[in-house]
């Protein structure tokens, strides 16, 4: 019998290039293309898009190159829901959510995943760079674009329905295939920052749904440095735009408090934590740790790797760092790995320094 894929197809080169590999390997392939907008003019265009008008036709474009059926699912409700929603309410609460991470879990692996299954298929093809060993995620061979971190909050059972064929070759391999498969989308160029932030201002974004207002910005001893215009446009470990001329070191946010609208500033050592509290633990390649248990960890995005030792204890994970990491921001995914495997993660709730009476969130 032959397996039934669904391939959720973006516009971009990637998801072009994994939908025709799925269907050449003789799978009976269907292309999708997720409409996440009802406005799809609203979101990022040309360059920076990857929900857009122009995408969709695209991906349609590609479909008809590749040979396959290809359809147009309206996710808008879910995407605003369970994305843009989300990413708003979790700045009001002081967090910094990571929006693809969210689209990945709810959208591409629950929603659409949920709907392909209903309708007989029998996995999810997407072009994201990362491979799929004996049911476990692993880091893509280019590390550059592996994007294991933001497929680390998927479960067991979703990942058992993926298809990843892109996790064996380069970014630069996949334009040149494409090239050679006369996919139009061959050179276009990759998609950047939030898709629905349509200027790419996440400040004025923010501010127009949780509306701006000036608060302090404090030292740690307490004595008010400043002010800002909304603690919710800022997040752990920034830099930039404090506005705090005069000062004899760099200054980086501490903490954000959005019941008070503060904002706690210091010098870059205070940033330092090792002691990592993450809610809602997922484990795709183990099982749980009931024990502590070495491994190493990622805590954003194409970010550093850290030694540690991790154990689930009364619903959450408790991830103690070898060394200090410095920026962990509330809101972010921890995600732990065995090499280059995918184990498991976490939401990051809190964290602290070894010896500190209360984390710092």
């Amino acid at each position: 019998m032959t397996l039934r894929v669904l391939a959720a197809m973006s516009g971009g080169v990637d998801s072009a290039v994994a939908a025709a590999r799925a269907a050449e390997a003789g799978y009976d392939v269907t292309g999708v293309h997720l409409a996440l907008s009802k406005n799809p003019k609203s979101y990022r265009t040309g360059a920076r898009g990857c929900c857009t008008a122009e995408d969709s036709r695209d991906a349609q474009r590609a479909a008809d190159v590749i040979g396959i059926p290809f359809y147009v699912w309206d996710m808008a409700e879910e995407f605003d829901r369970d994305v843009v929603q989300d990413f708003v309410s979790e700045y009001a609460a002081g967090r910094t959510p990571n929006p693809c991470l969210r689209c990945n879990e709810k959208i591409k692996f629950e929603a659409v995943l949920d709907r392909a299954i209903a309708l007989g298929f029998d996995a999810v093809c997407t072009g994201h760079h990362v491979r799929k060993t004996d049911g476990r995620l692993r880091r893509s061979v280019d590390a550059d674009k592996d994007q294991s971190y933001v497929l680390g909050v998927l479960d067991r059972e979703q990942v058992a329905h993926a298809m990843f064929p892109l996790g064996d070759c380069t970014k630069d391999e996949v334009r040149a295939e494409a090239e050679r498969r006369g996919l139009a989308v061959a050179d276009k160029p990759d998609s950047h920052d939030i898709c629905f932030i349509a200027d790419g201002d996440t400040a004025g974004f923010l501010n127009e749904r949780l509306g701006g207002g000036p608060g302090p910005i404090k030292d740690e001893s307490g004595e008010v440095l400043g002010t800002h215009q909304g603690a919710h446009t800022y997040t752990v470990g920034q830099r930039k735009g404090l506005n705090l001329g005069g000062a004899a070191e760099r200054r980086y946010v501490l903490s954000i408090e959005p019941v008070d609208n503060t904002v706690t500033v210091g010098p870059r050592e205070s940033l330092q934590v090792d002691e990592i509290t993450a809610e809602r633990p997922v484990w795709s390649g183990s099982e749980p740790f009931t024990e502590p248990t070495a491994c190493t960890v990622q805590l954003r995005a194409h970010g550093e790797v850290y030694s540690c030792t991790a154990v689930q204890r009364d619903g959450e994970l408790a991830v103690r760092l070898d060394e200090p990491a410095t920026g962990v921001a509330a809101g972010q995914a921890a995600v732990l790995y065995d090499g280059d495997t995918v184990l498991g993660s976490g939401t990051i709730a809190a964290t602290a320094r070894s010896g500190d009476p209360v984390p710092a969130t």
